[in-house]
């Protein structure tokens, strides 16, 4: 089975490699982890993008594609992803293995430089950015920032996440905030860019079927030849509990009105609490059979949609769900009563077994691609853990009723955020 085996490179550089000979391709995927800061998240948030671009022993953007073709078609992404208290700067590429090309020609090794060049060595003019890529990236970077902001679903969960982390560096958005990206210089940009490198603990992902050690080895001389001072990553908590319930209303121009419900969902002594917290959400509301689906939204016709999701990450469990502003309350008193119910155990069997069955399947069907292997992994590493996905489907099938409910009774109500039209009478 393809368990990680992890390794360090040098100071702060960390090298895991997970092998299965199903695969006919490699993903090597570098990830530099750094703590969210609402003053510097911004400018870092457009460095991977930039760097996507070109590199000094490949100056030109046209060169690059060809060179991605000449490595057999390799695809190249670069991407900010958010964990806990952690913003990560990743940039991945993809492609053939060596066994499978022309005369063994050595991919897997060239790809590696590839990346290793555009991470550390990045095209520069006079000592920034160039003025063009980081003007065409600095505006993708406020697209999707606004895009947020025109998707009503996402903004409303974003909103409650501030509002449930308020002053703590959860509540920090991975691309920041529009105002700060429209600030970003080339100069400030190239400053985030050294400081990520110099700071930035660095998570390096082999994931595939093929040989890792010439990969292995260009990292490893790559970055021993970095002065750096990496921060020392630990597992961030937040609080357990909820103390009080904060409530909060926004009106905008919207047409349907979002609730979102921020919960903590208590002490996680183990993975095997962890896993009955994942399992409990999952039958509360993480699939189409679950409570708040069938009772909500199904049988009292409460909501437009209403789903949970559990995030270990940051210790908390939102349910979101699109509702008219005359039935808030009444969805809002549903949803906190479908939670009772699995505190008391008043739930089948069956549904337990359904919703167990459908977590094993997913678990199952994310071993299937090298992309999903890697966000697997990634976030094993980041939380301080080390299971496969099959390891941790064999403990989701022998998590009981009892743990359920025990892991039901741990959650607390923290925050309930509404956003609803300028006319609507909801409650403020």
């Amino acid at each position: 089975m393809n368990n990680m085996v992890r390794k360090q490179l040098c100071d702060g550089v960390f090298w895991s490699t997970v092998i299965d000979s199903k695969f006919k391709s490699n993903r090597i995927s570098c990830n530099l982890v750094l703590p969210l800061d609402e003053n510097t998240v911004t400018d870092t948030a457009v460095v991977p993008f930039i760097l996507r671009k070109r590199f000094q022993q490949c100056p030109d953007f046209t060169r690059l594609n060809e060179r991605l073709c000449e490595l057999y078609g390799a695809s190249l992404d670069a991407d900010v992803r958010k964990y806990g208290a952690y913003q990560i700067l990743n940039v991945s590429i993809q492609t053939l293995d060596d066994r499978y090309t022309i005369d063994n020609e050595p991919v897997v090794a060239e790809c590696a430089k590839l990346v290793s060049n555009l991470l550390l060595d990045p095209y520069l003019v006079d000592g920034v950015f160039d003025e063009q890529d980081f003007q065409l990236e600095k505006q993708y970077l406020i697209d999707t920032i606004e895009s947020e902001i025109n998707d009503k679903r996402d903004y409303a969960v974003s909103r409650c996440q501030s509002l449930l982390f308020a002053g703590e560096p959860f509540a920090i958005k991975k691309y920041g905030t529009k105002e700060r990206a429209e600030k970003i210089t080339p100069q400030s940009a190239v400053k985030a860019y050294h400081e990520a490198i110099n700071r930035a603990v660095v998570e390096i992902l082999f994931i595939g079927c093929g040989d890792p050690t010439d990969a292995e080895k260009i990292f490893t001389e790559s970055f021993s030849k970095k002065s750096r001072s990496p921060f020392e990553y630990k597992h961030i908590k937040t609080k357990k509990t909820a103390d009080k319930v904060t409530e909060q209303t926004d009106r905008m121009d919207v047409s349907q009105g979002k609730l979102v419900m921020g919960f903590r969902i208590g002490e996680l002594n183990n993975l095997e609490e962890a896993n009955a917290s994942k399992l409990m959400c999952a039958l509360y509301g993480g699939t189409p059979f679950s409570r708040l689906f069938l009772n909500v939204r199904e049988k009292y016709s409460l909501c437009y949609y209403c789903a949970a999701r559990f995030d270990k990450a940051t210790g908390s469990m939102l349910v979101d769900s699109g509702v008219e502003g005359k039935n808030k309350q009444k969805a809002q008193e549903e949803i906190l009563k479908q939670l009772e119910i699995l505190k008391k155990g008043e739930f089948e069997q069956e549904e337990l077994d359904n919703t167990i069955l459908a977590l094993v399947n997913a678990l199952k069907s994310s071993i299937d691609s090298l992309s999903g292997l890697e966000n697997w992994y990634l976030t094993q590493i980041l939380g301080g853990t080390n299971q496969s996905p099959i390891e941790n489907a064999e403990q989701i099938e022998r998590i009981t009723k009892e743990q359920i409910m025990q892991a039901a009774q741990k959650i607390t109500l923290d925050t309930v955020y509404f956003l609803t039209g300028k006319e609507d009478e909801a409650d403020e």
